[in-house]
């Protein structure tokens, strides 16, 4: 790699190498094994513990709604002084207090309660403090994208242990063991790298002749809006989809828990081929026209679950969904630092990445309720196209390269000294 491309050490800081590492263990502990391998779970609180589909993914849509707004632009600015190093070890410690304690619950307001520190885990660990990690120790040239690319390969990966494990536990030992297991397995993969990041300066001065970094600059923007509600629209849908899909496929679609399992799995693992394809394309064709085509594969997969996929067609259907699905989480930051830099970029994500957490966990509890109301997917399945074409056409409208009045800083001294 190119120094601008982030080749080696900077200083004493961390090799690029453990950062790409670092970053990729943290999303496949916190993202892939919390948030992606808890739906797995949900027909267990609605057969045992007589809960509605609403109620279920409810605890979802408290945790994000509560502590996006509240702790979002908070933590972002947070990372922009202090580094991502101790927010992410709160994170990774709370993601399984989380674990924990859902394993352990009996009623819906301990549900409620530990998918909150679940949100919590995922503002302070998840995608935001590894985007800001990667998006400054690595320069605008090719390695961010393939940086980016690399890392995020843990969500996938993340997910599609926690679905292949958690469906093998269960069997085994049943779903409260199960759901311990992964919080230990949490632990061991998330943490013992983070704690070898260092803590970082203040941000460094901007470049000889750039006007100071302003999130006012930002704000009047209307990339941001536009951004903001491409991946808000993007964003519901995916999250609706996924967080309704084992509901859907083992009690609508009547699936046993190994099927269930291998269609889930099939969507994460496509997934990983999404991830560094996207982070490639994006280097070389651009964040814009990447984004236009994984929001395209989102609203086609949507299309496909209107038609209720049975047999080789939710194959079909979770190869699709799964390319939308890996694309999309690390083209919006990917689009954030094209447009707008990596000064802000904390606290622009901070704000994006709470209106997503908004729609990602409103959406989910209006699919299910609507299903409980209608005893079928397909109005809400329809929905989500829609929400999904919203998303594409705002992408579409954005300008395909960094706007005025959000100027880029220097970036890799301040990133890799700083993590």
């Amino acid at each position: 790699m190119s120094d601008a491309q982030g080749s080696g050490r900077t200083g004493s800081g961390p090799t690029s190498a453990v950062l790409v590492a670092t970053s990729f263990l943290a999303l496949f502990a916190i993202v892939g094994l919390c948030l992606y391998g808890l739906p797995f779970y949900y027909d267990f609180y609605v057969r045992e513990l007589h809960w509605t589909r609403g109620q279920v993914t409810l605890g979802n849509t408290i945790g994000k709604v509560l502590v996006g707004p509240l702790f979002g632009f908070a933590v972002g600015w947070l990372i922009d002084r202090i580094g991502p190093r101790r927010p992410m070890i709160a994170g990774v410690l709370l993601a399984v207090v989380a674990l924990v304690g859902i394993s352990s619950i009996n009623t819906l307001a301990a549900f409620y309660l530990f998918y909150v520190c679940n949100a919590l885990a995922y503002v302070l660990a998840g995608p935001l403090p590894n985007q800001v990690l990667l998006s400054r120790h690595f320069g605008a040239g090719a390695g961010r994208g393939r940086a980016m690319g690399i890392a995020y390969l843990g969500i996938g990966l993340g997910g599609y242990v926690a679905t292949k494990l958690s469906g093998f536990l269960v069997e085994g030992v049943g779903w409260r063991t199960s759901m311990r297991v992964v919080a230990a397995l949490v632990v061991v993969t998330g943490l013992p790298l983070i704690l070898r990041l260092r803590d970082s300066k203040p941000a460094s001065a901007p470049q000889p002749g750039a006007a100071p970094a302003s999130m006012g600059g930002v704000v009047r923007s209307p990339a941001f809006y536009l951004l903001l509600v491409g991946s808000m629209a993007s964003v519901g849908a995916v999250g609706a989809a996924y967080q309704n899909l084992a509901l859907f496929l083992k009690i609508d679609q009547h699936m046993t828990q190994p099927q269930a399992a291998n269609i889930a799995g099939w969507v994460l693992l496509v997934s990983l081929i999404a991830r560094p394809g996207a982070g490639w394309l994006a280097d070389r064709l651009g964040a814009k026209r990447v984004m236009l085509i994984v929001y395209a594969l989102v609203f086609t997969a949507m299309l496909m679950l209107v038609a209720l996929p049975a047999g080789r067609a939710a194959y079909a259907f979770a190869v699709v969904f799964g390319l939308g699905l890996g694309g999309e989480y690390l083209i919006i930051p990917r689009m954030a630092a094209s447009l707008f830099g990596t000064a802000t970029l904390g606290r622009v994500m901070g704000i994006v990445l709470t209106a997503d957490g908004i729609a990602e966990a409103t959406f989910p509890f209006l699919v299910a309720r609507l299903r409980d109301s209608t005893g079928t997917y397909v109005l809400s399945f329809k929905i989500l196209a829609v929400l999904a074409a919203v998303g594409a056409l705002a992408i579409a409208l954005l300008p395909g390269r960094k706007t005025t009045g959000a100027p880029q800083v220097a970036t890799r001294a301040t990133a890799s000294a700083g993590s």
